[in-house]
């Protein structure tokens, strides 16, 4: 009798083991944010334009304002975010065992990574390519005026590969001159020992900041790889990626609305559908995405739309001076589209 007590009691608690342990695998990112009371955003440590923390701990960057979006459109506080600064080793292994609930740190989207990492990319921030800089005293305004010169590279990177098949397909010569780590490559070439110093181009201007003499050195205009940046999350939470990937549509969706941090409010009043429906004023769009139905005007009032944090970030607003170029909407000349609020 005694050894059936103790059996059925074993049972019993392994049913419960398996009701508590089917309640925590129910419960979706977004309550788990909600109860947590704020984000946990995974985010690069160290990229000026995209995720950067200053002397006091206060985080910008296109990736930061991403995060601070999310956050707004949920708990209508853009403060509401615990940034994590992690290397590109680290952050998918961040990602996927839940340290972070979204990973915004300048990731190139790739089929290997999201179907063989068990990854979700929701969506193109930031369109970027391998690029060069040069020396002005060279005196050449394309990358196919290159051909006998040295490049400085970081060693055993896709940069290394795709400096090899750009100058293989133009049947040009050159000097790959590689180092182990970005910054001994960027300080060969501003020393002389290069022409040129290749990587991503958004990296090219950041790091043409580093250098001795900043002004005496131009980034060309070609682009030799394709390099989507697109923040991610983590496959099987259908409502968590709908979120992200809908916070990063409305953004561009308020742009082409022509709808800013500064007139949001009045764009409430106007009789414009487009603005209406995004704002919540007609429709409940949020509902679906279990969020209230002004989430996106709560993000666009505290952290702008798209065009707002490029230029802040990136583009005449700051130290970089990026132009748009691919990155402008559809509208004006380039390739940023998003479905539409409706």
């Amino acid at each position: 009798m005694k050894t059936a007590l103790l059996r059925l009691a074993f049972l019993l608690s392994l049913g419960l083991a398996a009701v508590f342990a089917a309640g925590a695998a129910s419960a979706g990112t977004l309550d788990q944010v909600k109860q947590r009371g704020y984000l946990n955003c995974g985010s690069n440590p160290g990229l000026a334009g995209f995720g950067l923390p200053d002397s006091n701990g206060n985080w910008t960057g296109l990736d930061v304002d991403f995060c601070r979006a999310i956050a707004s459109a949920i708990f209508d506080d853009p403060n509401k975010v615990k940034f994590i600064p992690l290397t590109a080793k680290d952050r998918f292994t961040a990602l996927q065992s839940g340290e972070v609930d979204v990973l915004a740190h300048n990731t190139t989207w790739t089929v290997s990574r999201e179907a063989g990492q068990g990854l979700l990319f929701t969506g193109i921030n930031y369109y970027d390519g391998q690029g060069f800089m040069i020396h002005n005293r060279l005196n050449i305004s394309s990358a196919l005026e290159l051909s006998g010169a040295s490049i400085c590279v970081q060693q055993g990177t896709t940069s290394e590969l795709n400096l090899a098949d750009f100058f293989h397909s133009h049947q040009m010569q050159y000097e790959s001159v590689a180092f182990a780590t970005s910054d001994e490559a960027l300080k060969a070439y501003d020393t002389g020992r290069c022409d040129a110093f290749t990587t991503d181009s958004s990296a090219l201007y950041i790091e043409r900041l580093k250098l001795a003499n900043p002004s005496q050195n131009i980034i060309l205009p070609e682009i030799i790889s394709k390099e989507p940046f697109s923040p991610a999350v983590r496959q099987g939470d259908d409502q968590w990626f709908n979120i992200v990937k809908w916070v990063g549509f409305a953004m561009f969706d308020a742009e082409e609305a022509g709808i800013t941090s500064k007139n949001v409010d009045e764009k409430i009043n106007s009789d414009d559908p487009t603005a209406r429906r995004l704002l919540g004023v007609e429709g409940d769009f949020g509902q679906s995405l279990g969020l209230t139905k002004d989430w996106a005007y709560r993000f666009i009032k505290a952290v702008g739309n798209y065009g707002e944090s490029f230029d802040r970030n990136l583009g005449v607003d700051s130290k970089l001076g990026i132009k748009r170029g691919i990155n402008a909407l559809w509208t004006h000349g380039g390739i940023q589209y998003a479905p539409p609020v409706r």
